[in-house]
């Protein structure tokens, strides 16, 4: 006997592709230059350190983009129920912070997971 499933699947017209978006933002305080990664849903997932020239920051940006497929670009800190991770640069300096402490490593790797397949191709929109 065979039997057949039918699966839904999407258009194939319709291209899907899962990618987060770095935002570059000025502050009004220190009028610094910083970044964000936020996720292809939305959730932001890195937090840059602050730079004296918007030339800086889009380096800064370009670091992230170079390292993230790296595993070793990931420095992991684990403190019970607080787990995050900062993006390092070849000489170890900090990059980017995670946004905020997740609850449990996996939940860390995930959001690790999505830095390394989204961050390469996304685009940069500038709110300075």
């Amino acid at each position: 006997m065979i039997v057949k499933v039918k699966c839904w699947s999407a258009s194939p017209h319709k291209k899907y592709n899962k990618m987060g978006k770095f935002k570059v933002f000025k502050s009004t305080v220190n009028q610094q230059y910083f970044f964000r990664f936020n996720a292809s849903n939305g959730e932001q997932i890195l937090s840059s350190e602050m730079y004296t020239t918007k030339q800086n920051c889009y380096n800064g940006i370009a670091a992230v983009k170079s390292r993230a497929p790296y595993d070793s670009a990931y420095l992991r800190i684990d403190n019970p129920l607080d787990y995050r991770f900062n993006m390092i640069s070849t000489n170890y300096q900090v990059i980017a912070r995670s946004s905020e402490g997740y609850t449990t490593k996996v939940n860390r790797e995930n959001a690790i997971g999505v830095v390394k397949n989204e961050a390469p191709t996304a685009p940069i929109e500038d709110l300075s």
